[in-house]
């Protein structure tokens, strides 16, 4: 295998056996609840996210911060010193700012490690989209590709990530400046639910609504039908907010349409969960356009 090393961050929501099967490393972003700061490990060691959602569902609140570039450096540094290349697949610039810290991390160390190579890609994905998008990378990385290599085929392939996303719990769009008060209130009473994609700038981005939740579920599965390449032939990717009955139903709707051998399901983690709350459900394939 080429000698570099894929690093992320842990907004990519992938479980500590991916992360360790993948062999990529993963800094943790952190959340402040209850004037206390975790740092989301893959491992979750210092919050479990079904205790997280349950925070969330009695009336906690959760806030994020953008990670620095000090954070960067400490992560990066040894595996210079080590003798590694270094390529980061960085969470979207169009809901953090994690990427522009990376770049100047990177831009730092170059000029301080001239002979190694380190370079970083605004994925412009979150959650297991993300993750998909890393686990596509190491496919490539295994096939003895260099890092050159590796980082333009993500950078030719990223915008080919779909996310199909719906929320169950109005109130957290709300609060993150989305939808308005009304909106929030009239749309929990009348049981309408949003169905949310991420654009080619890597935003969050309203783009259907439903009445209820078995139709929210079905219409992200409708989306996929309509996009989706060879989905028979792909491993397809399921987040959740602590609702994994309802992500093991897409997953079967996933598989009973579309012939689909391999799915992959998480948690949405707490960077990205805080902002979306409990029951978010998101799902992830490769098609012809976002």
């Amino acid at each position: 295998m080429s000698d570099f090393v894929i690093l992320t961050d842990s907004s990519a929501d992938l479980s500590a056996d991916m992360v360790r099967d993948l062999g990529v490393q993963v800094l943790p972003l952190s959340f402040e609840m209850d004037e206390k700061i975790y740092h989301n490990y893959p491992d979750n060691r210092e919050m479990d996210p079904h205790q997280f959602y349950e925070l969330l569902r009695n009336g906690h609140t959760a806030t994020t911060s953008a990670v620095n570039v000090a954070q960067y450096t400490e992560l990066i540094e040894p595996l210079l010193q080590a003798g590694q290349d270094i390529l980061i697949l960085a969470f979207s610039s169009g809901l953090s700012t994690t990427f522009s810290s990376s770049a100047i991390a990177v831009d730092e160390l170059r000029e301080k490690y001239p002979e190694r190579k380190v370079y970083t890609v605004d994925t412009l994905c979150a959650s297991l989209g993300q993750g998909m998008l890393v686990w596509l990378a190491v496919q490539e990385q295994r096939k003895g590709r260099s890092i050159e290599e590796v980082r333009d085929w993500v950078v030719s392939h990223k915008l080919s990530i779909c996310h199909q996303v719906t929320v169950n719990d109005l109130h957290f769009l709300k609060r993150g400046g989305r939808i308005s008060a009304t909106t929030a209130v009239v749309g929990s009473m009348l049981q309408i639910k949003p169905i949310i994609h991420v654009d080619d700038e890597g935003h969050l981005i309203n783009i259907g609504k439903t009445r209820g939740r078995a139709a929210a579920l079905k219409a992200l599965v409708d989306k996929m039908e309509l996009t989706a390449v060879d989905p028979a032939d792909q491993t397809v990717f399921i987040s959740h907010g602590d609702c994994l009955e309802d992500a093991e139903m897409v997953a079967q709707m996933v598989r009973d349409r579309f012939g689909v051998q391999t799915i992959y399901i998480n948690y949405v983690g707490p960077v990205i969960g805080a902002h979306t709350g409990p029951g978010v459900v998101a799902l992830f394939y490769v098609g012809s356009e976002r």
